[in-house]
């Protein structure tokens, strides 16, 4: 699909791409440095055109092709972009699927637009992570360089460039953290997660079941599945969890 920008009027320019279909759509809200030309995301893509169901994948700022500088954004600045792309580029309640920190997102926009939200699936879900994995991870040094000089970096195993990680990051972050008050949900909210997750181990997503508020809330875990969650049995077990949360088309 070609892509097209959601400009606003601060400056930003959002990169999405959007079909249109039946309603409910489907959201794709991508992690920490990824964009939207992920397998996850394009193979929900493939799925909601042949099924003819409204979709939506985008960059945030400072990922992709979106405007902005990596290094400058934050969790609160990208939630703001996906409060705006489902604000402006969808009609009435969505389904969300949010990859790592875009299950984070996910949930900051069911806080913030709870009447958009029809579900949410969290897959490999991530909530507080620079809180509760970067920060807690560091060690004295790096806490002392990163709140000095504002930045430390850590290797990536998804890429050759280190992860550039930012005071402003982890302050911000605090600003925005899920786990630390009741989080009501009352919608349908699933959650995916592989055993051999090393970036997210399994104890955030039984933290994030035992925490969640609501009517109907699932974990399923599956074996051997890592980060990634991108194996073909893991995206056919997305897309059939995101078919358990839409209506039913017989009311």
């Amino acid at each position: 699909m070609q892509t097209s920008f959601l400009d606003l009027p601060d400056g930003r320019r959002i990169a999405h791409a959007r079909s249109e279909g039946a309603e409910p759509g489907v959201v794709f809200l991508g992690g920490f440095r990824s964009d939207m030309t992920g397998t996850k995301a394009l193979f929900l893509e493939a799925w909601a055109r042949e099924r003819g169901r409204a979709f939506l994948r985008f960059d945030y700022t400072g990922h992709g092709t979106s405007s902005g500088d990596f290094e400058q954004g934050s969790i609160g600045g990208w939630a703001r972009d996906a409060a705006d792309a489902v604000s402006r580029l969808t009609r009435g309640p969505q389904v969300l699927v949010g990859s790592s920190m875009g299950g984070w997102i996910a949930l900051l926009i069911a806080l913030r637009l709870p009447a958009r939200v029809a579900a949410i699936v969290g897959v490999a879900a991530a909530p507080d992570f620079t809180e509760d994995s970067m920060w807690a991870g560091f060690d004295a040094g790096q806490r002392d360089r990163l709140m000095r000089e504002g930045r430390v970096e850590t290797p990536s195993e998804y890429s050759d460039d280190p992860y550039v990680i930012t005071r402003h990051l982890i302050e911000d972050g605090r600003d925005h953290l899920v786990l630390r008050a009741p989080l009501a949900l009352p919608f349908p909210l699933r959650l995916l997660h592989g055993t051999a997750d090393l970036d997210v181990p399994v104890p955030v997503a039984l933290r994030l079941l035992a925490h969640a508020e609501g009517p109907d809330v699932r974990l399923t875990l599956v074996r051997d599945a890592d980060h990634r969650f991108s194996a073909p049995e893991n995206l056919d077990l997305i897309v059939a969890t995101v078919e358990d949360v839409l209506p039913s088309p017989h009311g």
